[in-house]
């Protein structure tokens, strides 16, 4: 399992690519995983004969702990040992396995130690010594699992978890979660079903009828919910809608599009427009490219934007474009198109996902006129792109006349935090976004 990012501790192996017996070559695509930022495809670090699943779909382990075995001697593979297991073996979460690649001259063994007990209800744990490992690695807990703890007041180097060192991870905080409202909802007369961790739920929780299909949330599905549940309880929402003319941009657009594509071997969307008017107006609004901590407000001095992409069949993710505010419209076409790619391939990096100071969802790629969208947790506001499309508009005229004409428009909504941005601050923005993309000039871009 390897490390995705400095502050990743573990991993789940959502799905393997090969099977026992199956012929790899070097940096072929051997497995996938999930972390708390990231699903990945990982490459086989060798060439070989993969004769062991040690880790099977679904199970949760520690960075560095050997999930497979590859024999890179054919000789050796075509006679595997009598013990050796044709299907994943069941493994305690917790568990390292000290083993890698398997060469003749060097036989690998394979130890496991007891998995970690389960984070009591009311955990205790010996203070570690100042600068420890253990110290440093308990208080580098996930993002997620820091920001869960500070939304619940729970207390995450005072737990006992069952990550390396005692580090506390999702499983462990969501056990004890769980555990609060079961005890209350026991003592009191009449009360209903506990509700999952994180959920306030009242009253029993659904159950399949016949005929239903109960299927278990994804691993990048639950990740998604736990975002947007813990964003949805951080951040005080507004949103506010506005409609934007876009007929000057896709004049501009339709101008520049084949030299664009000829030279670039992009393909020239509305997108990069809209980005390059986004980074105008993040200079001049700063709240809206801020980071809210406690009572106070990071403004922050890099511009970068979160791209919202739909994963097939089902899922989300959100690369960042760093340093979008320094890009050519060239450049934030290659960004984007790259992240997009990179996203929907599964080679994103932890990096790739890190570091968002504004967001940009476009749900209008699927024809929806108009959202609200959630704000991610650590920034401010959200701009939603909704349908691009040709309406008929009332133009006034140089002279004050009236007429009726055709222009390409689409309606933007912002989603902000109100603890911090007022209604007048986000709809400056708004107005100054739409005057950007409405008096755009080729010169300016």
């Amino acid at each position: 399992m390897p490390q995705m990012g400095e502050s990743i501790a573990e991993g789940t192996v959502s799905r393997w690519l090969k099977k026992v017996g199956d012929h790899v070559k070097r940096d072929e695509p051997l497995f996938e995983i999930s972390t708390d930022k990231v699903d990945a495809e990982i490459p086989s670090p060798s060439a070989g004969i993969l004769i062991e699943i040690l880790i099977g779909e679904g199970q949760t382990v520690a960075i560095q702990t050997v999930v497979a075995r590859l024999e890179t001697d054919a000789a050796a593979a075509a006679a595997p040992p009598a013990n050796a297991p044709s299907a994943p073996a069941a493994a305690p979460a917790s568990a390292p396995v000290v083993a890698s690649v398997v060469t003749p001259s060097a036989p690998v063994a394979a130890s496991a130690t007891p998995a970690a007990p389960a984070v009591p209800a009311a955990p205790a744990v010996p203070a570690a010594p100042a600068g420890s490992f253990e110290e440093r690695v308990r208080t580098k807990s996930s993002p997620l699992v820091r920001k869960m703890a500070a939304e619940h007041g729970v207390e995450i180097a005072g737990m006992s978890g069952s990550g390396i060192a005692g580090r506390v991870t999702r499983k462990d905080l969501d056990a004890f979660l769980a555990a609060k409202p079961a005890v209350s909802a026991s003592t009191a007369p009449g009360a209903s079903m506990p509700a999952p961790a994180g959920v306030e739920h009242r009253g029993p929780l659904p159950t399949p009828w016949t005929g239903d299909t109960v299927e278990p949330m994804s691993k990048i599905r639950k990740l998604t919910s736990d975002h947007m549940a813990l964003a949805i309880k951080v951040a005080t929402h507004v949103t506010s809608f506005f409609e934007i003319d876009l007929t000057r941009v896709a004049r501009i657009r339709a101008a520049m599009r084949k030299e664009f594509e000829a030279q670039s071997g992009q393909k020239l969307t509305y997108l990069p427009f809209i980005l390059r008017a986004v980074c105008t107006q993040l200079k001049r609004h700063p709240t809206l490219n801020a980071a809210v901590a406690g009572n106070d407000v990071i403004l922050r001095k890099q511009i970068n934007l979160g791209i919202a992409v739909a994963l097939e069949p089902t899922g989300l993710i959100v690369p960042v474009l760093k340093n979008a505010d320094e890009l050519s419209l060239t450049g934030l076409t290659r960004g984007t198109n790259d992240l997009a790619a990179r996203a929907r391939g599964k080679k994103l990096s932890p990096t790739d996902v890190q570091n968002s100071t504004f967001t940009i969802t476009n749900p209008g790629v699927f024809g929806s006129l108009f959202g609200t969208p959630i704000i991610p947790v650590g920034t401010t506001a959200i701009l939603g792109l909704g349908a691009i499309e040709k309406r008929a508009k009332v133009i006034t005229g140089p002279d004050g006349e009236e007429t009726i004409a055709i222009r390409t428009c689409a309606y933007f909504s912002l989603s902000f935090d109100h603890r911090v941005i007022d209604g007048a601050d986000a709809d400056r923005f708004m107005a100054d976004l739409k005057k950007t993309l409405e008096s755009v000039s080729e010169t300016e871009l």
